[in-house]
């Protein structure tokens, strides 16, 4: 199976006054192409960093990362903007919709800037697909926290990404929408043969994955493979 990430022996350090901070320190993994993976931690054991890192959001201050056979740290802002818009979706815990745009807007924004064509069919066809296609006109403020997090993750499945980062989706929601929200994330992964990588504290939805790592003061734990990756 391809490879569609490598980590080698990736830290990230960020200076305080006088003082180095250290939050990640040799991380190693790799994830195969179509797989699930799930990072877990207590708060401040470096997930969202790494997601972040992950994503080429950010750069490390030591190691490398592979993302779709590129090597992120030897990208200029340019390039790492084109591999996002390409290869990667995105879906926050905060949902990061543009206020000034309707839920239809929100979802055709990365279609519109790979110029691709057929932007609006395409784009109601996904609001249809997590069941808001009634609520296309709509500004994110006149949405409930879980509609938002529905059009968001519309929004991620756009530009058909080969890998989705998922940070804490289920983080601002209560039971009931958080299902729903996992649900559609899961299925539309499975439907569209995406890898996800997954930032969650909650347990029962990092065992929906096939592979859960797990982070402590910065350093990688555990990796191990989970019952979904049996079945």
């Amino acid at each position: 199976m391809e490879t569609i990430l490598q980590l080698h022996q990736v830290g990230k350090t960020y200076k305080s006054g006088n003082q180095i901070l250290t939050v990640l320190e040799q991380i190693d993994f790799s994830v195969e192409a179509g797989t699930t993976l799930s990072i877990v931690g207590p708060s401040g054991s470096g997930k969202t960093t790494l997601l972040g890192l992950c994503a080429g959001l950010d750069r490390p201050s030591t190691g490398s990362i592979v993302l779709q056979q590129k090597p992120l740290e030897q990208l200029d802002e340019d390039a790492l903007a084109a591999i996002r818009n390409h290869y990667v979706g995105f879906i926050f815990q905060n949902f990061q919709l543009i206020p000034t745009l309707t839920a239809l807007e929100n979802v055709m924004v990365p279609l519109e800037l790979r110029g691709e064509k057929q932007v609006k069919k395409r784009s109601l066809a996904l609001l249809d697909k997590v069941g808001l296609a009634d609520r296309s006109h709509h500004y994110p403020a006149q949405l409930s926290g879980g509609e938002q997090q529905r059009i968001a993750i519309a929004r991620a499945f756009a530009n058909q990404p080969a890998i989705l980062f998922a940070d804490e989706p289920t983080g601002n929601l209560d039971a009931e929408n958080s299902e729903i929200i996992v649900n559609l994330i899961f299925n539309l992964n499975k439907e569209s043969g995406t890898t996800l990588v997954l930032v969650t504290h909650d347990v029962e939805l990092a065992s929906k994955t096939q592979r859960i790592i797990r982070l402590k003061g910065g350093k990688m734990e555990s990796d191990r493979i989970t019952a979904m990756a049996i079945r």
